[in-house]
């Protein structure tokens, strides 16, 4: 959820800038796929934890979720300034402890009948399917088109993320969102980061240089990751009714 700040910056600079950076999504491409392997990496690690030590995986759990959000900060504040050699590392371990958190979520998609690891395939396909239909929307938007849907997506995925906090926050304290509104949360988050998918290719070469691709990696790879997680949770919530 962390792209909602990726958000709200990239359209405070893109009200006042024209293309800026025409090819700073291809050049952001390799390190968006280099961060999904690391965050498999982490899934995989964190599955292996959860298989053979669960008691101690939701305290690490909790300790990830923590340092992630700092360190999303700190990996994009120096990202932003163009500090590369010292960008990607703290990218790299971002994207590992994405992949630890995401692992109690890919856990239960495995055990829930009639998502497993199809319906993890499913999830990834259809990340890729989004991006393929998203680039020549988002890249052939007007201006006053893609500022408006800039703006929609962005209070959609704040509202998403308050929303989210809240159920995170209950279920800690043991009471869990009602089915029937876990698949309406999950759709809509689908609906608003498919959106970002397309707000991505409009807003991104318009804020970011074409070197500036670090940055706008982490924008593409936050977009995708979320992505997946909610099509992974709407898949678990609707097979869970049976």
């Amino acid at each position: 959820m962390s792209n909602t700040s990726n958000f709200r910056e990239a359209f405070r600079k893109a009200q006042s800038h024209a293309l800026v950076g025409p090819n700073v999504i291809a050049n952001a491409l390799p390190y968006v796929g280099g961060g999904l392997i690391l965050t498999a990496l982490g899934t995989y690690g964190g599955l292996g934890v959860i298989r053979t030590n669960p008691g101690i995986f939701f305290p690490t759990f909790i300790a990830a979720i923590i340092v992630e959000l700092i360190l999303f900060f700190v990996a994009q504040n120096v990202a932003e300034k163009g500090n590369k050699s010292l960008a990607l590392p703290l990218l790299a371990t971002y994207s590992l402890l994405s992949g630890y958190t995401l692992s109690g979520l890919v856990f239960m998609a495995l055990k829930t009948e009639g998502v497993g690891i199809q319906g993890i395939g499913l999830a990834a396909l259809g990340c890729g399917v989004t991006f393929i239909v998203a680039r020549p929307i988002g890249s052939n938007l007007s201006e006053q088109d893609g500022m408006a849907l800039t703006k929609t997506i962005s209070l959609g995925i704040i509202a998403l993320v308050v929303v989210c906090l809240t159920q995170f926050v209950l279920a800690l304290f043991g009471v869990y969102t009602p089915n029937w509104l876990e698949i309406a949360i999950s759709g809509l988050g689908v609906f608003l980061f498919a959106g970002a998918s397309v707000v991505d290719f409009y807003i991104l070469p318009r804020t970011y240089r074409n070197d500036q691709y670090l940055p706008a990696a982490l924008s593409i790879y936050l977009t995708y990751i979320n992505l997946f997680i909610f099509i992974l949770r709407l898949l678990i919530a609707i097979n869970g009714r049976r």
